[in-house]
């Protein structure tokens, strides 16, 4: 599959961050009862997997963007651990992806999952911890690269992992 080598800058994190709000909004607005419990529970949005290797090394390529959302779990119910929805980046520097020709850009994956976050531990802190644990399928693949914070906005572009 083809990589862009093009380097990602700030203005490309704003656009990943962008993309993952959208998401959410629509989801929230479809499944309102998701949005409940999940709309203000967010703890970090991270750029995660290869694409956050190439914003580290420089090297490695972009093939796809993988943005996930994490969220403070509810005890009511947990965030659906398998969704993954396809966005479309938009015309940008990185070029199209070969595998969705219907879009104008790079594929974003949007994920989410829920975590556990100790009372007044913060949302990067319990990240950290969770990918640190390992304890699941999802903690030990993103702890296998990098993932690199895009929300909050004040710790945009810091590398939270490794």
């Amino acid at each position: 599959m083809d990589r862009s080598q093009e380097r990602l800058d700030d203005s490309d994190l704003v656009r990943l961050t962008e993309v993952a709000a959208d998401d959410r909004a629509d989801l929230f607005r479809r499944k309102p009862e998701l949005g409940r419990l999940y709309r203000d529970r967010v703890l970090c949005v991270a750029l995660c997997q290869g694409a956050a290797l190439h914003y580290l090394d420089g090297k490695n390529g972009v093939k796809d963007f993988d943005v996930w959302t994490f969220y403070r779990v509810h005890p009511a119910r947990p965030y659906p651990p398998r969704r993954v929805v396809a966005k479309d980046f938009g015309n940008s520097k990185f070029g199209t992806s070969p595998d969705r020709p219907d879009f104008i850009g790079r594929r974003v994956d949007c994920l989410g999952r829920s975590i556990a976050c100790a009372p007044g531990q913060g949302g990067l802190d319990a990240v950290h911890a969770w990918l640190s644990s390992r304890r699941t399928t999802s903690a030990r693949k993103l702890a296998e690269k990098v993932v690199v914070v895009l929300k909050p906005a004040s710790a945009s572009g810091m590398v939270l992992w490794p």
